[in-house]
């Protein structure tokens, strides 16, 4: 018997490929400082924890398959205090973000359709391309100028007759880069030139170290009816365990087509979005908190990387990710010899080799992601196990 073909092409995980080789090590005694994952160690607010110890029902049934109408109307208001004008009609709750992404693909793309991104880019982005048939296009972004965008021409080479959409996550995951007014507006030109679908990934938006602004692809004018929009409250609430996130469209047609897709999988989860809502009412001061915190990991964290003889990161500019350049031959060798063959007093790092978040194989072998969603104290015991890798991995040459 045989697999699918669809199956067969699907890429693992870079960011939970090496998962059981850390089990083992933690499994042999050895501490495992994870900076592969985006999982957050802040605190869920208060108010959704309280949420889930009232919720007074006595059954918990299904939900509407758009999602609760209650939550949809408070996240209008969520949204509007970034410029961008909704109704509840136009917002879909999804099981987390990640759904959103695969039903915005199943409704606009079709077999042999294609979808430019930019490498590197968030792995499922890709692996959610093979499972609907989709031809993933991409446009290189350079470490050494931060992930910046290429001229336009760039992207203009890339599109052909079958071309579709263009899929960008702003600010980015995995590099941590936040698009200018002048890059929005050009890839706006872009989707109105040829009639494109603009799908965007904005998960990260609270979470921005710049004096620039943040620029939805809500906001470009003319091309309303091309924007669809994916978000999630995981990383914004440290909420990533109830899986809620949200498909936001004008485009009626792409709504109707996506809720043919939400009424197979009949709801997303309830007392995910009742948590969620009650999320919306989180103080601004908890947001603050949760801010300053994130950029100062940053700042301790790229300030500890460069110190490293020949290791490479670029500050992000946004979400909580970084690509960084490692001395090495090979990344992904490397990350998995952290976790089966090191250990520095006691203790290893797992990292995200950073192949997997390019559409060529060979790009990104000397790169890993890094997710500074550690405490400053566990960050900086994490700098050390890693300068103490290399300098052991390089050594044995």
């Amino acid at each position: 018997m045989e697999i699918s073909v669809r199956a067969a092409s699907m890429p693992e995980s870079p960011i939970r490929k090496l998962a059981k080789y850390a089990d083992e090590a933690k499994l042999a005694g050895t501490h495992v400082y994870h900076l592969n994952i985006g999982q957050p160690d802040i605190k869920t607010p208060p108010q959704a924890m309280e949420a889930v110890k009232n919720y007074g029902e006595e059954i918990l049934e299904y939900s509407p398959s758009q999602g609760l109408k209650s939550l949809r109307t408070k996240m209008v208001s969520y949204y509007a205090a970034y410029g961008i004008d909704l109704s509840p009609d136009e917002i879909i709750i999804t099981t987390g973000g990640s759904e959103a992404i695969l039903f915005a693909y199943m409704s606009v793309l079709n077999p042999g359709d294609e979808i430019i991104i930019t490498d590197p880019s968030y792995a499922n982005y890709m692996a959610f391309a093979i499972s609907a048939g989709a031809v993933v296009k991409s446009v290189k972004t350079d470490i050494r100028n931060g992930f910046k965008l290429p001229p336009v021409e760039e992207f203009e080479k890339q599109i052909t007759p079958k071309t579709r959409a263009i899929l960008i996550c702003n600010p980015n995951n995995p590099t941590g880069y936040l698009y200018t007014k002048q890059e929005m507006r050009q890839i706006r030109d872009l989707v109105k030139k040829y009639n494109l679908y603009l799908i965007s990934d904005e998960v990260y938006r609270e979470f921005i170290y710049t004096k620039s602004p943040y620029i939805s692809a809500c906001h470009l004018e003319g091309i309303e009816e091309n924007v669809i929009l994916v978000d999630s409250v995981s990383k914004r609430y440290s909420e990533c365990g109830i899986r809620i996130g949200a498909l936001i469209t004008k485009n009626k047609a792409v709504r109707e087509a996506v809720m043919k897709f939400c009424q197979a999988r009949l709801s997303p989860p309830l007392l995910g979005q009742v948590i969620a809502e009650a999320s919306l009412t989180t103080p601004e001061e908890y947001m603050q908190e949760v801010y300053d915190e994130y950029l100062g990991r940053r700042n301790f964290l790229i300030d500890q990387l460069n110190q490293i003889p020949g290791v490479f990161a670029p500050a992000p500019t946004g979400a909580f990710y970084v690509m960084v350049e490692l001395p090495v031959d090979d990344c992904e060798k490397f990350c998995k010899w952290c976790l089966t063959d090191f250990s520095y007093e006691g203790a290893t790092i797992m990292m995200a080799p950073g192949t997997g978040f390019y559409t060529d194989p060979e790009e990104g072998r000397h790169q890993v992601r890094m997710a500074y969603i550690l405490n400053k104290d566990d960050l900086a015991k994490a700098m050390i196990v890693l300068r103490k890798a290399l300098e052991a991995y390089n050594g044995q040459k």
